[in-house]
């Protein structure tokens, strides 16, 4: 079912015009394939280009669309999950009540023996949480703390990296084709750069708040040719990971937005961020500006000098 949009992407070809960078692109579907080209302007207001294949199965490793994240059918999951444990339990030992209300859910334990109370609670605990946890994995979603410590849900980053960078070495190997063979990884991050910024933009919404509406997978961004912030630095990271995939790599989510940070020597005017004892120079895939690789945008140094953002290692 998670695928079944893309299947009616395939039958298309699109160019588009719209963007004053990006002056051309399309994507078709030759047998197990999905053909992409691009034409864009770089930095050096030089004309670029790129083709390149990805196989369908392995666009497919992943979900090709994020599935909004509403707390209500989390609970509902949990709640199912907590009666089917209540079940196990002899009612004339132990009365076990579970009422879902909207976003909560509450457990009632009544038992004439206080040392059965506490340790059903403690199990009803465990399940609840194993039960949320689950339905975040499954939905692609998982936990983190923003700036401030509050917990809260975002679509999981991370593991869309981990799973889609081998489907698309293809693409990473079409980028290091295009650069010199004595270049360094600058000068192919900085190729790469160019590229995605001029993807269309689409705006990203507070991460807090939004639910996980707006982010685009790897697949998706690549088909619908456009994303946000959070959308293509997950792509940007997944094309570095399969040319580089031992360099420590990290992503920098801030309350409206997201950028990386890669171990390599920073040169003397980077911007950089230091984490967990490792010094990252910092990039920026967003776009529509052409940041080169150890630049971001003022609004991005401020919020960094403000420390309003968290940090997660790319494995």
């Amino acid at each position: 079912m998670r695928h079944q949009w893309l299947t009616a992407f395939l039958l298309l070809t699109v160019t588009a015009w719209a963007n004053a960078e990006q002056t051309a692109y399309s994507v078709q579907s030759v047998e197990d394939k999905l053909q992409f080209s691009y034409v864009w302007i770089d930095a050096d207001n030089q004309p670029q280009t790129m083709e390149f294949s990805l196989l369908n199965q392995a666009l497919a490793a992943s979900p090709s669309a994020q599935m909004n994240y509403r707390p209500a059918l989390a609970m509902r999951f949990v709640t199912v999950k907590l009666l089917q444990e209540a079940r196990l339990y002899n009612p004339k030992d132990v009365n076990i009540q579970v009422h879902q209300q909207g976003e909560a859910v509450s457990i009632s334990v009544q038992s004439r023996n206080e040392e059965k109370i506490d340790a059903v609670q403690r199990r009803l605990r465990e399940v609840k949480e194993t039960a949320f946890d689950e339905y975040l994995y499954t939905h692609y979603y998982t936990r983190y703390r923003n700036s401030f410590n509050q917990e809260r849900i975002k679509p999981d980053h991370t593991r869309y990296i981990r799973e889609t960078q081998k489907g698309l070495i293809p693409l990473s190997q079409a980028f290091y084709e295009k650069i010199n063979t004595r270049s360094d990884a600058r000068e192919y991050i900085n190729l790469l750069l160019g590229w995605v910024q001029n993807i269309p933009y689409d705006p990203i919404l507070n991460r807090s708040e939004s639910n996980g509406s707006g982010f685009a997978p790897p697949a998706q961004l690549l088909v619908e040719n456009k994303g946000d912030c959070d959308s293509k630095s997950v792509l940007t990271a997944a094309i570095i990971r399969a040319f580089l995939p031992d360099t420590p790599m990290v992503l920098i989510l801030l309350p409206e937005h997201a950028l990386l940070g890669i171990a390599l020597t920073p040169l003397g005017d980077d911007e950089t961020l230091t984490a967990e004892g490792k010094t990252y120079v910092l990039f920026e895939p967003t776009g529509p500006a052409l940041f080169e690789m150890g630049k971001v945008a003022d609004s991005t140094a401020l919020a960094l000098a403000q420390r309003r953002y968290t940090v997660e290692e790319i494995q």
